[in-house]
């Protein structure tokens, strides 16, 4: 192999403005590791970091992609918790859609041999944010019910598969039947369609009349107070993001009266604040991915040389499931 590639942008930019350049980062300082990348997911949100309209707007040249999974190739003096050939995962802002990187230690994670590369770059972002929204902060509990907006997005689809894991009634709400067929295959005892505009009417249906224990909303907008007027005595409503646009806002004798939650999950801060919690997550993460199989459904694969095609892709919206670069092969 030839030397190791990137996508560089020597300023931020459209997915035109990057290019595919030769980019070796050299070896690993101490406390770093330098590890070969095979796959890196495309989301939305590095378009808009690569673009400059993303909150964090980082340095140039950058590098885009938050989400990778490689091999380690060497590791610097006093790093202790990796060796060459081990298998590794790691999310940030920017440095995944290059061949080969350096960080430190810390930022990667082990997983195991029961995941491939491209199942490992999809898996940290969606499954730890639902697993943190559902169990610390939602406290939820074998047998309740939950409801996944956005159902067949990373989050909401990894939502439907922890929830079942974890011995619970999944209803499924997503605006087209390829959505909520894909919900199905999760896992999600039901779909409802959100775009209907007897919703209300549906989810009770869907759940035999019975009110809801759990709404996991990474959509915002419009979808937000009917799913919290749809909630039972203490039930929780997790917010975890506003994949709609559009911040909602409701009215507070709504919690008063249902005796309800409205929780903010933000998986950045947690892992800030509570990184030993976040690391025992994972660990349990991959205990149930070994014993329940559960990975992201991947609906794109493109060659690293079509990154631009991808970056628009995700930007669009319109590619049902996650898109993935692999880096080589």
């Amino acid at each position: 192999m030839g030397k190791p590639l990137a996508v560089i942008g020597q300023t931020l930019g459209t997915p035109e403005t990057y290019q595919l350049l030769e980019h070796d980062p050299g070896q690993p300082g101490p406390g770093e590791v330098r590890y070969a990348i095979y796959a890196a997911a495309v989301n939305f949100v590095d378009v808009l970091v690569a673009g400059g309209k993303y909150q964090v707007k980082p340095k140039v040249p950058f590098i885009p992609g938050a989400e990778c999974a490689g091999l380690v190739e060497s590791v610097g003096a006093g790093v202790t918790q990796f060796k060459p050939g081990d298998r590794v995962l790691t999310s940030g802002v920017g440095n995944a859609f290059c061949q080969v990187a350096v960080t430190a230690e810390k930022n990667l994670i082990a997983f195991p041999a029961s995941m491939n590369f491209i199942e490992a770059a999809t898996f940290k972002v969606s499954y730890a944010t639902s697993y943190h929204a559902l169990v610390q902060r939602g406290q939820l509990q074998a047998g309740e019910t939950v409801l996944v907006l956005g159902a067949a997005g990373g989050v909401g689809y990894a939502a439907i598969q922890i929830a079942k894991a974890l011995g619970c009634r999944v209803i499924a709400s997503a605006s087209s039947a390829d959505k909520r067929e894909l919900a199905l295959q999760a896992g999600a005892d039901a779909s409802i369609d959100a775009r209907s505009e007897s919703w209300r009417e549906d989810l009770k249906a869907a759940n035999n009349g019975n009110a809801i224990d759990v709404v996991v909303d990474p959509v915002g907008g419009a979808a937000t107070e009917p799913a919290f007027r749809s909630l039972a005595w203490k039930g929780r409503h997790l917010v975890i993001g506003f994949a709609n646009g559009e911040i909602p806002r409701l009215p507070t004798n709504l919690a008063l009266l249902k005796g309800a939650a409205l929780v903010g999950v933000d998986f950045r801060q947690f892992y800030t604040y509570e990184p030993d919690q976040a690391a025992a997550n994972m660990r349990e993460l991959f205990r149930l991915q070994a014993a329940y199989g559960m990975r992201a459904h991947v609906g794109r694969i493109f060659p690293m040389a079509q990154f631009a095609e991808a970056m628009k892709l995700a930007a669009s919206g319109t590619c049902l499931g996650r898109i993935v670069l692999k880096m080589r092969e």
